[in-house]
This record gives C-alpha cells, structure tokens and sequence, in this order.
C-alpha cells in the first residue's frame, strides 16, 4: 500500500528556515512526479511546488518563488521542500502528494485533483 509521511514541520520566526521531507513507500517513486501543497485554515488547499520525475525540472507558485525549494531523493524516495524567509502567511498544513506521469514525459501538474496520493501533512507555522 502507498504511503508518503512528511516531516520536519514546526514552529519558526518570521524570517526563518524549515526543511520538510516526505519519504515514499509502495510505489515505484521514479515513476511519478511529487508535489507540495498546503493549507491554511478555512482555505483551500494550494500548489506550492511539483518536481519532476527525474529532478531536472520544478515549478513553484508565484509567492514561493525565490524562498523555497523542492528536491528529490530517488535513492531514498524522498522529495523534500527547503523553505526560508517564511512569513506568518505561509502558516498552513503542508502535504506532499504524487502525481504518476507517463514514462518519458514531464508534466508539471499544480491541481490537487491530478494527484494520486497524498500524505497526511505537517503543520508549520510562522509567527510574526
């Protein structure tokens, strides 16, 4: 059965750093294109970032752009979502979520609705 765990959410100062990690099991992780979105309260969930199968291409919504960074892992089948200079606005749960891509393509999805699974996510929050 398909798994994604994130981790590494918390609590951080406007201005500061956090480092999620999402760690994939019963997929085969080359295969799928992984995501980042989020979730604030009372909002619905947002694209963040999306990384391709192989890592050579990424896209990230407009307000991240510049201040975080998603990568993967295809050893450990981890994407990972490095964040700095956090604003209390991007306060929200985090999920990761996989995308599965037909082989030689790239498909840069940012639609919860083409994802295919998804973790249970990791809170962060940001305070002013």
């Amino acid at each position: 059965q398909v798994q994604l765990v994130e981790s590494g959410g918390g609590l951080v100062q406007a201005g500061g750093s956090l480092s999620l990690s999402c760690a994939a099991s019963g997929l085969t992780f080359r295969n799928y294109a992984m995501g980042w979105f989020r979730q604030a309260p009372g909002k619905e969930r947002e694209f963040v970032a999306v990384i391709s199968q192989s890592g050579s291409h990424a896209s990230y919504t407009d307000s991240v752009k510049g201040r975080f960074t998603i990568s993967r892992d295809n050893v450990r089948n981890t994407v990972y979502l490095q964040m700095s200079s956090l604003k209390p606005e991007d306060t929200a749960v985090y999920y990761c979520a996989a995308d599965m891509v037909p082989w030689g393509r790239v498909l840069l999805r940012t639609s919860v609705y083409d994802y295919d699974y998804w973790g249970q996510g990791t809170q962060v929050t940001v305070s002013s």
